[in-house]
């Protein structure tokens, strides 16, 4: 009885010690502007459902944060090489599968090639599209995708915001886009168009492959607590993104 008693405490007191631990380390998240998953506030105040879904999953896992809103280039790079960093939402990919740890899902999507719908682009395959300028930003997952796939003229920018500036100018043809922030931009009035099913994508946080592996699993309870009471549906559909039911028809 006496060395269970010592094991038991022996538990807590590493349980308590491991709370002192991460209390003292703060994870740092970047992340792009991407609404209506991740954008700020005119007064600077970030807002959108993966920023909400983040919060209260490192609420509930009781480990101190920060959070930068920058060009995804520097954000994913920044969660590759430093310590105790995460990017969100980052799509989880063969190609990332071993360069991060994961806590997943934020959110399922679909991307589609868009086009301006004041212009005369047309495609009904892959192979059609493959015609046209594709604009997209550097280090994110459509870049690789796209030169996978064949397609020979790629125009970069910084961030998704100067593509679809390009986009709108008719500086490129199409544009990758997720369904939601399409679907946004179109209630703000943005004259845009599906043209092509481009992929389909599970969106998770990849955090630094030295972040402990132990709050790595803090982080990953936070998150289902989020799932399992359904705040997370809640908070994707305040944001008019479809809730992880929806592809689970």
């Amino acid at each position: 009885m006496k060395k269970k008693t010592l094991l038991i405490g022996a538990l807590g007191l590493a349980s308590m010690l491991a709370s002192h631990a991460f209390a003292q380390h703060a994870v740092t998240f970047t992340t792009e502007a991407y609404p209506p998953l991740t954008y700020r506030e005119p007064d600077g105040t970030y807002r959108g459902a993966g920023i909400e879904q983040v919060g209260a999953m490192m609420r509930n896992a009781s480990i101190p944060f920060t959070m930068e809103i920058m060009p995804w280039a520097r954000a994913i790079a920044l969660a590759e090489t430093q310590p105790m960093h995460c990017v969100f939402a980052a799509a989880r990919t063969p190609e990332r599968e071993q360069k991060f740890k994961w806590v997943t899902p934020l959110n399922v999507d679909r991307n589609f090639l868009v086009r301006n719908a004041q212009s005369a682009v047309r495609a009904e395959t892959m192979d059609e599209a493959k015609r046209y300028t594709i604009g997209t930003h550097r280090a994110d997952y459509t870049e690789s995708l796209l030169r996978e796939r064949g397609f020979p003229t790629v125009d970069l920018s910084a961030d998704f915001a100067f593509t679809l500036n390009k986009l709108l100018e008719q500086r490129i043809d199409m544009m990758p886009m997720s369904e939601s922030a399409f679907e946004k931009l179109r209630e703000d009035g943005k004259p845009l168009e599906k043209v092509i099913l481009f992929s389909e994508q599970q969106l998770g946080i990849a955090c630094n492959r030295d972040m402990p592996d132990q709050m790595i699993e803090r982080m990953q309870d936070g998150l289902d607590t989020l799932i399992r009471d359904k705040r997370q549906d809640a908070i994707l559909e305040q944001y008019g993104v479809r809730p992880l039911r929806w592809w689970a028809r």
